[in-house]
């Protein structure tokens, strides 16, 4: 069997199993999951259905008919309908198991310096944004009710979403279809996964976390940058949306605020829109509809606030060269 890539080096420790022949990305990503773990990171892979092995292994993975939360983690048995918790509903696959119980000590052995505040908000947001996604992709669950409301995609997606990427690794029907050719596919496929998921858990951890603090600085000097308390400045750009819309219910104070002000990569200070949730197109109070879609000088004469650069056709977010400028903009459109 192909050995996977080992983070130590003097020492083989324990043995973990997965099912042999085509793979799928939740079980790619349960191993490395696992093999992220001080305990099997020199751990030996075996990819079989013989039960035998299955036996013979400390933790068994998408396959052997079982799920007992500490040897076999298995999903496909009729009578399995594991949850990640009471507020998720999708079925679990591999990787959703091996993460509802592993997940929080694999955060802290990518983040070893975590807060244990701060690794409850991110083991809840990893699953949320990453492996609940493949839980429902291995479990054949549609994002969207498509049959009950008819809905159709204009494209497919599948060959560049995560899942299909990994598919796509295993052996061509018509090439070299050895066991020995899917293993090597397979450590292919779940460093491949794996390497997303710590990229992901990092920035979550060093980037999106810490953002939080200076969403809520903003939030409690809103006063000092108008009085009517609507209008926020960020000392600097950072992931803002999710934090401000936790930071208002925090603070008593849900959508009240209207506008975002700070300072983008290129120098220019933006004024941003307060969309009705994270994820929505959908905006709390838009910029002047007159002003929409105006640009440069035409914008600052018609609006009357020098060095403006842009207001989107949208109405969602506009720009000018200096912070009062922006500030100014964002009055205009209270």
């Amino acid at each position: 069997m192909s050995n996977f890539k080992r983070l130590k080096v003097d020492k083989m420790v324990g043995q973990i199993c997965t099912h042999s022949g085509s793979f799928h990305a939740d079980e790619a990503l349960a191993v490395y999951m696992l093999k992220l773990l001080p305990r099997y990171n020199d751990a030996k892979v075996v990819r079989s259905r013989t039960p035998a092995d299955w036996d013979q292994s400390d933790i068994v993975v998408d396959v052997s008919g079982k799920y007992d939360g500490v040897k076999f983690f298995d999903h496909h048995q009729r009578e399995f309908f594991e949850t990640f918790d009471d507020n998720h509903k999708t079925k679990l696959s591999s990787a959703g198991l091996v993460y509802k119980h592993f997940g929080r000590e694999i955060i802290k052995t990518v983040l070893s310096d975590v807060s244990d505040g701060d690794l409850g908000i991110l083991y809840l947001k990893v699953y949320k944004q990453f492996i609940e996604a493949l839980d429902a992709n291995d479990n054949g669950i549609s994002k969207f009710d498509a049959e009950e409301h008819s809905i159709k995609p204009k494209f497919s997606d599948s060959a560049i979403t995560i899942p299909g990427i990994i598919s796509n690794m295993n052996p061509n029907w018509n090439d070299d279809c050895s066991p020995e050719k899917y293993d090597e596919q397979f450590f292919k496929a779940s460093a491949f996964i794996g390497g997303v998921f710590v990229d992901l858990v990092n920035g979550y951890g060093k980037s999106w976390l810490p953002a939080k603090s200076l969403v809520q600085k903003a939030l409690e000097s809103r006063m000092d940058v108008d009085k009517s308390g609507k209008i926020i400045v960020l000392d600097q750009f950072c992931p803002w949306k999710e934090h401000l819309f936790e930071v208002e219910k925090q603070m008593g104070i849900v959508d009240e605020i209207q506008f975002v002000l700070f300072e983008d990569s290129s120098k220019t200070w933006r004024v941003s829109t307060i969309p009705i949730s994270a994820n929505s197109y959908k905006f709390r109070k838009g910029l002047p509809e007159p002003l929409r879609g105006l640009r440069d000088q035409e914008l600052s004469e018609k609006s009357g606030i020098p060095e403006c650069v842009f207001i989107h056709a949208a109405g969602f977010i506009g720009g000018t060269k200096t912070k009062e400028g922006a500030l100014k903009m964002a009055k205009m459109s209270l």
